[in-house]
């Protein structure tokens, strides 16, 4: 498309100084390639042409374009991006060399860069690719008119055929950039994750699935089921040994997340000095000891489910940035001002009782209400006590097949005792009697003495007296339970004030009602504090 006026000269003139643009732009331009080729090329068509702005830009989907190198009044100016609507640009994208040899805004009147260049001339070149597709154009813009002769164009459409194939080089060289970037990346997170598995491997679990059916424990599996297929924070609560982590596993096998990984992080285990590195990761030199750069917990569970065991031992410095990414799914390693972005879902577990954590002052109230979108408590093993039969089987079954011991069936008396046996430690206890037992048994039958069984002291101390005492034969839930009792019956069900049940017991009014909550004491209907 020529359009405009332009100044005309000879033949002779004409192919003079096409002849003198062509040896001026192969000599500045013979020796470089890629960014340096752009940029020697508008040096040096501005230096043959006495252009004041000449620049190549690649196009950037089908409406805008990016200025690769430019030349502006003598000098290298910086890359910008533009917008091709009213701009004479727009049809070179399509395919067309455009020269607008004179008065070049009359044509473009909605353009506001024109005037501000006080662009009279415009001529655009397309750089197409090895597929015949334009992927960029090359611009000269100048305050005075232009030639209007082919052969000068001519000139520069070879050179713009040079342009374009640096271009496609360079774009090729940017994707490739990218891939092996990504690839490096992955298989970097690869490496972390594998080496998480290997940890895991190692490591000896209480057990691996749900055994029992009483109704507590049925219970707990109806909402876990419930649960699962969402993304909900679930904050699972028990004491020790009853099998918190269990059910984490449960919740995260069960959900739409089980293709990534499950990825443990036990709060109370790891120092308060690294805990924060073990969480988010951190770069090379971060700290004394930072030789490389460490994947963090939460970014090599990104797409999975992040268990962050005992819970309620977590610094409340590190409480306020768990809360971040709790809430904005982002975080930065240390060390690093990288925002790093993940879609993790959480579960916490805890043998504490946060509610009253966070009264004392050591856990804070925003982060406890974020995690305890889900609350789930797993009973205690004397809760359950229909369940030790089939515990004791599963158990069995395989400590013989690790010992290599033949041992077929359980003395009565032995499934008597542990059925009797309080449990403190609850199923993890459970199983360490039952493996001791099996690599002691002497027979087919396992029997458990007293010998075997953990050691009662008060019991003990009944026996040695003669006299019978009767708090052995209540488990510490049990008392505490009947001692609240005991002080709510003797207030009259008062909690607070001066002769409430809190101040008798020396408990903050909140922190009693919800022990009350928990052992499952109600107040007199009477009651009104």
């Amino acid at each position: 498309m020529m359009a405009g006026g332009g100044e005309s000269v000879g033949d002779t003139g004409v192919a003079q100084r096409a002849e003198a643009l062509l040896r001026a732009i192969v000599d500045g331009t013979a020796a470089v390639t890629g960014e340096a080729f752009f940029t020697s090329l508008v040096q040096h068509l501005a230096g043959a042409l006495q252009i004041r702005r000449v620049y190549v830009a690649e196009c950037v989907g089908a409406d805008r374009a990016r200025a690769r190198a430019v030349w502006m009044d003598n000098g290298v100016a910086p890359p910008f991006d533009y917008e091709l609507a009213d701009t004479p640009c727009m049809r070179v994208t399509q395919g067309q060399t455009c020269l607008y040899a004179n008065h070049v805004q009359q044509y473009f009147p909605q353009n506001r860069f024109l005037p501000a260049m006080n662009a009279q001339s415009y001529l655009g070149v397309p750089l197409w690719n090895a597929a015949q597709r334009v992927i960029g154009h090359m611009v000269l813009v100048d305050d005075k008119p232009m030639s209007d002769d082919p052969l000068w164009v001519s000139v520069l459409q070879t050179f713009a055929a040079r342009a374009g194939a640096e271009l496609e080089r360079e774009q090729a060289n940017e994707r490739l950039r990218d891939a092996l970037a990504e690839v490096e990346r992955l298989k970097n997170q690869l490496q972390a994750e594998n080496l998480y598995l290997q940890e895991e491997i190692k490591r000896e679990h209480d057990f691996t699935e749900m055994v029992g059916n009483s109704p507590a424990l049925v219970n707990l599996l109806r909402r876990v089921e419930r649960v699962a297929d969402t993304d909900a924070t679930v904050l699972v609560q028990g004491e020790t040994g009853s099998g918190k982590e269990l059910i984490a596993r449960a919740l995260h096998s069960h959900s739409r997340r089980r293709q990534r990984p499950l990825v443990k992080v036990n709060c109370g285990a790891v120092p308060a000095s690294l805990l924060e590195s073990e969480l988010f990761g951190h770069v090379k030199g971060a700290f004394t000891g930072a030789i490389d750069r460490r994947i963090g917990r939460f970014e090599l569970a990104d797409g999975g489910t992040l268990f962050l065991d005992e819970i309620g031992e977590l610094p409340l410095e590190l409480q306020v940035k768990l809360l971040r990414v709790l809430q904005e799914q982002e975080f930065e390693p240390v060390g690093s001002s990288r925002t790093v972005r993940v879609n993790v879902r959480i579960i916490a577990a805890t043998n504490r009782d946060l509610a009253a954590e966070v009264t004392a002052g050591r856990f804070r109230s925003d982060l406890f209400f974020r995690l305890n979108v889900v609350p789930l408590t797993v009973p205690p093993l004397r809760e359950r006590t229909a369940d030790i039969p089939p515990l004791v089987t599963f158990f069995l079954a395989r400590f013989t097949a690790k010992f290599g011991r033949r041992v077929e069936r359980v003395e009565r008396d032995t499934m008597e005792r542990l059925l009797a046996n309080a449990w403190p430690g609850n199923v993890r206890e459970l199983q360490n009697v039952i493996e001791r037992a099996v690599v002691l048994s002497a027979g087919p039958v396992l029997r458990l003495g007293p010998d075997l069984l953990p050691v009662d002291e008060s019991a003990a101390r009944a026996a040695d007296t003669g006299r019978p005492d009767p708090a052995a034969l209540l488990t510490l839930h049990e008392c505490e339970r009947r001692h609240i009792q005991a002080v709510l019956a003797h207030t009259g069900g008062i909690v607070e004030g001066t002769g409430g049940a809190a101040r008798i017991l020396d408990m903050h009014p909140n922190t009693l009602r919800s022990r009350m909550k928990k052992l499952g004491l109600q107040r007199p209907r009477h009651d009104m504090s």
